[in-house]
């Protein structure tokens, strides 16, 4: 017996514990308004499931573990703003006005559209960059200074880190520019930013291989092919030998026409990998590169001699256009 209270307010939360967790007893959610959902409650994709699929709590204990995760973050105007949402209504952008915020130049503009990728300088200030960049060296126990330090067995063998709710990482979700600049993009200013992890790639050295990932796609290839945007904020200076952000510029207005030149029955992520070449986007402190998810992209090997820390972060509207079926 599903349980129906919703001391949260929001019955597409209800459809989605009901469809992880009796399974027969709805429908799935539109994937829009899934990401919507999660996004505007602060939670993660891969640790909801991960809860849901484990507990297999009930609803009442699911709003529970939901506002356990946040604190005080989750406010109640908040929660208003992600009611109206899913509702219908129009909402403006979580972070307030965004008129006479800076965000992307013309020439900025036209980089996009013509590469697929932007570097937007100054998403957040030096000093929010080196608190989250210091947040992950603590959270790793790892010392910034001391590059034996880097290779602990932290992680295992990955360049992820499962930190996404230090106060220095939630403050830069906030970031008025990062805001701005994606309303650009979208064309509109109701968005919701998604809650993901940090990233720490040393040097390689014998014992530490570069693990990936290497060139991928997070979307399908499958048409017809739509808009979203994915995003990676440098927390230090990164050179582009330094594991930098690597990405096909371009690519997403070549992608139509590349895929019907791919051999019949070739894997197409071996065979992109195989002839396409990936450009290593090099940035300061602070900035946030924002790219097409149909760019071919992934990290790339460190040979400098510093780390690359970054934080990841996409922001998406409301409601948008998305493509049901999975090709990869």
């Amino acid at each position: 017996m599903i349980e129906t209270g919703t001391s949260l307010g929001i019955k597409e939360l209800h459809t989605y514990w009901a469809r992880e967790c009796a399974p027969g007893s709805a429908a799935p959610l539109p994937q829009d308004v899934a990401k919507t959902l999660l996004a505007g409650l602060r939670l993660n994709v891969l640790e909801t499931l991960r809860y849901l699929h484990h507990q297999r709590p009930s609803y009442a204990q699911f709003e529970a573990w939901v506002r356990e995760c946040h604190g005080d973050e989750l406010t109640e105007a908040a929660l208003v703003r992600l009611r109206r949402a899913l509702a219908g209504e129009t909402v403006g952008a979580e972070v307030g006005n965004l008129d006479d915020v800076e965000g992307l130049d013309a020439d900025e503009l036209a980089h996009w559209h013509e590469h697929g990728y932007v570097i937007l300088r100054d998403a957040i200030s030096v000093e929010a960059a080196e608190a989250a960049e210091m947040a992950i060296y603590d959270f790793l126990g790892m010392s910034r200074d001391d590059p034996d330090s880097w290779y602990r067995q932290s992680l295992g063998h990955s360049i992820w880190v499962p930190l996404m709710r230090h106060p220095a990482l939630v403050a830069n979700r906030r970031s008025p520019r990062i805001h701005k600049a994606h309303a650009q993009l979208w064309g509109r200013e109701d968005l919701w930013v998604t809650i993901d992890q940090g990233g720490f790639n040393p040097p390689e050295r014998a014992d530490w291989p570069f693990p990936g990932p290497h060139l991928h796609w997070d979307a399908t290839l499958a048409e017809p092919h739509c808009l979203d945007l994915q995003g990676i904020v440098y927390l230090a200076d990164v050179a582009e030998d330094q594991g930098a952000f690597s990405c096909v510029p371009g690519f997403h207005r070549k992608l139509k026409q590349w895929l019907k030149s791919v051999p019949e029955g070739a894997n197409v992520h071996s065979h992109a990998g195989r002839t396409l070449t990936m450009k290593p986007i090099a940035a300061r402190r602070g900035d946030m590169i924002i790219w097409h998810h149909l760019l071919p992209h992934g990290s790339s090997p460190n040979r400098a001699q510093r780390p690359r820390v970054v934080q990841y972060m996409s922001l998406r509207p409301t409601r948008f256009a998305y493509t049901e079926e999975w090709k990869s």
